[in-house]
């Protein structure tokens, strides 16, 4: 124990702190002022982050487990096998108040007449209407087998939904199992006949049918259940000798079908025999069998709305709201002619991503433009970008695309888009052996009158046009001539897998952007100690790079005021006497996904701001291609100050991060004003938006130019 020398007494466990960010996010769910169908929703999340959870991290600690037992975390010096018992443990109390949530939205969901109904409560022709539904559209697709020495066990898809059951032969009485996978493609909402509102769920429906399914047998015992398997499969050491990356990714990705278990989840009670003899198979504990009282795949919510559009009202859901247009955009005028004049800063999603792509579609059909480069880690499965980026190409601008395949979960939709490109002309380029390339930059180049022009964007988030409308994100786009040297600068240097360049105006990971933080940090630690103004600010997803929570904790240490706003894990405590006294933490949760990065130093005009695609966490910083630039522009500088100063105010959604690490409300004294930083932008976007020009009724522009155009001939 000698050989560590990390102090814990200011930082948390990077697991446990994630699993209070899902019970943060549960919170949404559990709040009757947030309209009924997006409490639903809102389950549904903490349900998928709990899977990914399982399959990410609790996977990789069990590898770690196996192969390095020994090995201690750097903040509370726990070994991976420590951890997964800690995880396990608390994950019981999630689930348990996650399931005692999804209860109470449904009983209300059942007092508005959306009801999902037990076989118990069908009447007799609700009874023969599903029987027949299931004769004609699942009995079909269905692919029961039995366990015996014949039919072995089968392999169990990750996180698939099985029916499965003890079976005892009605004339020999011998015992056996039973299993029926629940077909992916089938509809899971099965509407009950003459009550609009009332359904039943394919695999209730299929779990109930056992008995036809099985006839030879009588069921003994059934219950649904789902496996989650580890997914962190390791992408860095693909052997690419005899063939290229993307068809290596392929292959890979097969693999991570197979890997091995880390959870059971089994819907309702069922027998210790039908667990046990799962658990025996699977190979797992008991402590890693997870019941529930809910249905174990939430998705379905989302197509709850079209189900029942006859019944559903616009108040289950939150009120509409459309990204609006920047206030520093006119939508009239070319993009082009725009930003040569002026950087533009833009809001998601409470402003666009349609000034961007209007840009990239300008510049694919403008004869003065060179090239288009472009790095991208997520897109939308239908992606405006890339049908822009190809026509570029095929009007014959150079189109380089750096595309990261390994974009978790995302890898065959960026394997298909790769595909596309190349077809079209486009260079695409890959990332690095062991380093994840999740910087969000585009440079474009520009020969107009015999000078060369620079158009640089450099963002926190994807170029997803269906997240930018639900995360929020900063995205700079400026012509300033050091930026565009230094991103021209950027892809050269992919181009030929140099990772350590040196730029004049950018600071890049894995090499030089946390040493620029750290320097940062030191400055504002000096100034404070020469009796200076000092402070430091940053918002982030997550804070867990041990170098960079050890100096924030000197800077607290010195005087220097830190002011934090962490969406998800933070492993710093704020706090602590002799320790973080100075440092305060928030966090906001609420409609959006709160996903931009800022890191500012000093206060004020003062201030150097920063907006970059990196997190504090070490696979940022030292794993991944990460960008970071300054702001220059003082009316860029003051609508970020603006937009952190709302943040900080926010005593709605935003909760404060004790010593201990547990996330509480900010009290609200009597006549306090409430602020919902969301809500509040979502508004000012509304108002600052451009208006459209009027055209006045009988007034047809194209006509009055061909009427002025004939009077005007000579």
């Amino acid at each position: 124990m000698a050989a560590y020398i990390y102090d814990t007494s200011y930082t948390q466990n990077r697991e446990l702190s994630w699993l209070k960010f899902n019970g943060r996010v549960l919170e949404e769910a559990q709040d009757d002022t947030n309209p009924i169908l997006e409490r639903f929703k809102f389950l549904a999340i903490v349900t998928s982050n709990l899977d990914e959870f399982f399959m990410i991290r609790v996977g990789s600690l069990t590898d770690l487990s196996l192969l390095n037992p020994k090995k201690r975390e750097n903040k509370q010096l726990l070994t991976a096998k420590e951890q997964l018992d800690l995880i396990y443990d608390r994950c019981k109390d999630l689930v348990l108040k996650r399931d005692a949530c999804f209860k109470e939205v449904e009983e209300k969901l059942k007092e508005l007449g959306i009801k999902r109904l037990s076989f118990k409560k069908l009447d007799k022709e609700q009874k023969k209407f599903i029987e027949s539904y299931y004769a004609n559209f699942v009995e079909p697709i269905i692919s029961p087998q039995i366990i015996d020495p014949h039919h072995p066990f089968p392999h169990l898809e990750n996180k698939a939904l099985y029916a499965t059951c003890i079976l005892k032969h009605k004339k020999t009485k011998a015992m056996t199992y039973g299993i029926v996978q629940i077909p992916a493609k089938l509809k899971r909402i099965v509407k009950v006949i003459d009550e609009t509102s009332a359904y039943v769920l394919a695999e209730d429906l299929i779990l109930h049918e056992l008995s036809k399914i099985f006839k030879q047998y009588t069921i003994v015992d059934k219950a649904l259940i789902s496996v989650t398997r580890n997914a962190d499969i390791a992408f860095d050491h693909i052997e690419v000798a005899d063939e290229d990356f993307s068809d290596s990714m392929k292959k890979l990705l097969k693999k991570r079908k197979r890997l091995m278990p880390v959870r059971l989840e089994v819907e309702g009670n069922t027998s210790d025999k039908l667990v046990d003899y799962l658990l025996e198979h699977l190979d797992l504990t008991k402590e890693k069998v997870f019941y529930s009282d809910m249905p174990l795949d939430l998705s379905y919510v989302y197509s709850i709305k079209d189900v029942f559009k006859d019944v559903i009202k616009d108040s289950y859901y939150y009120k509409p709201f459309t990204p609006q247009i920047s206030k520093m955009v006119d939508p009239d005028r070319s993009m082009i002619e725009q930003v040569l004049k002026k950087d533009i800063l833009l809001f998601y999603p409470y402003e666009a991503m349609d000034p961007y792509l209007k840009l990239i579609k300008e510049v694919a059909y403008d004869p003065h433009v060179l090239s288009i480069k472009i790095t991208i880690y997520r897109l939308a499965k239908k992606a405006k970008l890339i049908k822009y980026l190809c026509e570029a190409a095929e009007n014959g601008k150079e189109v380089t695309v750096l595309m990261e395949l390994r974009a978790r979960f995302d890898e065959e939709n960026n394997i298909n888009w790769a595909d596309t490109l190349e077809e079209s002309g486009v260079r695409v380029m890959y990332g690095f052996e062991n380093y994840k390339v999740h910087s969000k930059v585009t440079s474009i180049t520009r020969l107009y009158e015999g000078n060369l022009q620079v158009i640089s964007q450099i963002g926190t988030g994807n170029y997803n046009e269906n997240t930018a409308k639900m995360y929020t994100d900063i995205s700079l786009i400026t012509a300033d001539e050091n930026i565009g040297r230094d991103t021209i600068k950027f892809f050269n240097n992919m181009a030929v897998g140099e990772l350590n360049g040196t730029y004049d105006e950018l600071w890049n990971s894995p090499f030089t952007l946390k040493k620029k933080v750290l320097e940062a940090i030191d400055l504002e630690i000096m100034r404070k100690q020469m009796g200076e103004k000092a402070a430091i600010t940053m918002k982030l997803n997550s804070i867990t790079d041990r170098e960079v929570i050890d100096r924030l904790a000197v800077a607290s240490t010195a005087g220097v005021k830190v002011r934090l706003i962490v969406r998800g894990i933070t492993c710093i405590l704020p706090g602590i006497e002799g320790k973080t006294e100075n440092i305060e933490i928030s966090s906001i949760v609420g409609r959006f996904l709160e996903h931009a990065r800022i890191y500012m130093f000093g206060e004020g005009d003062e201030a150097k701001i920063y907006i970059s695609s990196a997190d504090m966490m070490t696979r940022n910083t030292e794993k991944r291609v990460e960008i970071a630039v300054l702001i220059k522009k003082d009316y860029l500088k003051k609508a970020i100050l603006e937009y952190l100063d709302l943040q900080f105010r926010d005593n709605v959604k935003a909760r404060l991060v004790d010593k201990n690490g547990d996330l509480y409300k900010k009290d609200i004294k009597e006549g306090e004003e409430l602020i919902d930083s969301q809500a509040l932008m979502m508004q000012e976007a509304i108002a600052n938006a451009p208006k459209k020009k009027e055209v006045k009724k009988n007034e047809n522009p194209g006509l009055l130019k061909a009427i002025k155009d004939f009077f005007s001939r000579k």
